[in-house]
């Protein structure tokens, strides 16, 4: 049976939303990540400057969501993050969402498949497995509540 541990929390600070326009695939849009915390029981520390969140708007309102960037752990450790996921939900809400309105995250769906790679070696039990994260998008920082798949 699966099932699913909490590891961690993550507020990802973020920079105004780039928006490249609507190309082929949808409409286009970049938010770099600027920093941010991690806590929880298997990991402390923080996000650095330099990774970015690429979103495209799908034509049924759906964000999909590729995430990239760094975890800086307590001791040094550095940890890659690749994160891709979807957030949607009803067209009033998402509209609040987009003018970046603070919304109840119970009222639309925002989760993220997470990959880790490391090369410290008390962390690289990170490297063999997958977390899934209940993502809460807030005016300028995400919040996610990541868990480890068992």
């Amino acid at each position: 049976m699966l099932g699913a541990q909490p590891m961690f929390s993550i507020q990802a600070e973020l920079a105004p939303i780039q928006r490249l326009g609507a190309t082929p695939y949808g409409e286009r849009r970049v938010i770099n990540i600027t920093g941010g915390t991690v806590s929880g029981a298997k990991l402390q520390g923080r996000i650095l400057p330099g990774g970015a969140d690429w979103q495209i708007i799908r034509s049924d309102g759906a964000a999909d969501i590729q995430a990239r960037y760094t975890i800086e752990a307590d001791g040094g450790a550095q940890i890659l993050v690749s994160s891709e996921g979807l957030r949607h939900g009803p067209p009033d809400v998402m509209e609040k969402l987009g003018r970046g309105e603070n919304v109840d995250s119970s009222l639309y769906y925002f989760r993220t498949v997470m990959r880790f790679e490391t090369s410290d070696r008390k962390l690289a039990w990170l490297n063999k497995i997958l977390a899934i994260a209940h993502g809460a998008r807030e005016p300028n920082a995400v919040k996610l509540d990541v868990y480890e798949v068992l």
